[in-house]
């Protein structure tokens, strides 16, 4: 309890020194304002873009149920929308959200893209990313604790008092700790204030009804958010307690910062870019055409592929003609055109996204080497604002896409007659009260083990980093001398 007691002294005396600085005192406070205006805007777009998200959700499945009696497989021509909706801890952590489509058009035979981005729809401003309580926390926070902690030790040293600190009794050991905890004591101040409006802020966009995956989602953001920030307070104290002057601590430290924030990320992307190279999009839609008609034209009644399951249907059911099958024939080939034109698609995508993994992959492996690329793939995952996500939203809405198309085909094949109609007949239709037989579309984002189970890399990463830290204390406090 005494070595304890001594750490709390020294991290009281470093508070009360900090803010006799006007100038820290004026960043602080400016931060603080920026992380209020980030909560609150947050909440703003989370509302704006759910709001709306549901609304055309829900007309969209209202024109879907009015849509008169027709034939099945018009209705799957008509289409569907899916809308992605965004979690509450997006609020906070955008990722990559405002530049991926939220809205994608279903219907039969083809798969679109998601469509309707925030970014699309904002100024240019937006594509330089916008002001997020994350982006605070991970980008401006470590380097307030800089400016907070470079001199830390390199001024007792300059002013000849660390000599007489150690020379009181005082161990290296404890003095590094309380100097951390002093720093760590500032940094604070701003990040509990933050954690009780994302608290208040996330129960109020729940109703207080929450689920235990939510719960451990919001708590493991916390947590990883808090040991980031102790980690950067260690590193601010260490580096300032290895330099000779509080100038080279400084400088040393903003290069830290702006290697680990800004140069590794950037390049890091470029990087997995330039190894892994995609396909543009144009080129994807190509092949998956070129492929589709190799097997064949669904809508061709000459295409040899569905010539030959015309013939043998009839060999089958020994009959002369499709007028004479006991089924729809038409739904029938449309039934294995959608199946055939989705395995294509789906293979096609399975190869894109293995690229795109790898692209990924070697963005995580850097983590290893730099905490706050571990630390934003944990942040963008926990808020289901990550590139996983997204692609969840494109494969839940995929398969949303096929067996809305399958049920028409089916409707079609039971309903629907051979004989074509003349022309004072009656057009081939079924009642209007099949449409509700397709359940309207809801996407449900991932949950807590899908998201640590993609994630385990900067996970591990980020527990490497501590780990070492610790051991670099340990090290610093019997290396390090007074001169």
């Amino acid at each position: 309890m005494k070595s304890f007691h001594v750490e709390i002294l020294i991290a009281k005396h470093f508070k009360k020194s900090v803010f006799q600085n006007k100038a820290v005192f004026i960043i602080t406070l400016f931060i603080g304002v920026l992380l209020l205006y980030a909560a609150f805007s947050g909440w703003e777009n989370y509302t704006r873009q759910n709001e709306t998200s549901e609304k055309y959700q829900h007309e969209s499945r209202k024109d879907w149920l009015n849509n008169p009696d027709k034939n099945p497989h018009r209705m799957a021509h008509y289409g569907n929308f899916a809308f992605r909706k965004s979690t509450s801890l997006s609020v906070f952590e955008f990722g990559m959200e405002p530049f991926f489509g939220n809205a994608i058009f279903l219907e039969a035979h083809k798969q679109n893209t998601a469509n309707f981005s925030e970014a699309g729809f904002s100024n240019s401003m937006l594509r330089f990313g916008e002001i997020s309580s994350a982006m605070i926390v991970q980008v401006l926070l470590p380097l307030l604790i800089f400016f907070l902690g470079f001199n830390a030790v390199a001024a007792e040293r300059e002013n000849g008092t660390l000599k007489l600190l150690l020379s009181q009794g005082i161990s290296w050991k404890q003095l590094l700790a309380g100097k951390i905890l002093g720093v760590a004591s500032v940094i604070m101040l701003l990040f509990v204030p933050t954690i009780i409006i994302l608290v208040l802020i996330w129960l109020l966009l729940q109703h207080f009804s929450i689920s235990p995956d939510e719960i451990l989602k919001l708590l493991l953001f916390l947590l990883f958010h808090f040991v980031y920030l102790l980690f950067f307070c260690a590193i601010a104290v260490l580096v300032s307690a290895a330099s000779t002057t509080s100038k080279k601590a400084l400088i040393s430290l903003i290069g830290i910062w702006l290697v680990c924030t800004i140069i590794l990320p950037r390049t890091t992307q470029a990087m997995g870019a330039y190894l892994y190279k995609a396909p543009s999009k144009i080129q994807f839609n190509s092949d998956i055409e070129k492929d589709i008609l190799k097997q064949g034209d669904s809508h061709n009644p000459n295409d040899l592929h569905y010539k030959a399951i015309k013939d043998s249907l009839l060999l089958a059911y020994k009959v002369d003609s499709v007028q004479q099958l006991p089924f729809n024939y038409s739904g029938f080939i449309m039934t294995e055109g959608e199946k055939i034109s989705s395995r294509i698609y789906n293979k096609h995508l399975e190869a894109l996204l293995k690229i795109y993994d790898q692209q990924n992959s070697f963005s995580k492996a850097v983590s290893f080497i730099n905490p706050y690329i571990a630390m934003k793939n944990i942040s963008m995952g926990l808020s289901n604002t990550d590139y996983d996500s997204y692609i969840d939203f494109q494969k839940q809405a995929e398969a949303y896409r096929y067996n809305m198309a399958q049920k028409m085909n089916g409707l079609q094949i039971k309903f629907i007659s051979n004989k074509k109609p003349g022309a004072t007949d009656k057009p081939l239709t079924i009642d209007k009260e099949h449409w509700a037989e397709v359940a309207e579309f809801h996407y449900e984002p991932k949950g807590i083990r899908a998201v640590l189970k993609s994630e385990i890399s900067s996970v591990i990463s980020i527990m490497l980093w501590i780990s070492l830290l610790f051991i670099l204390i340990r090290l610093a406090a019997k290396k390090l001398k007074a001169i």
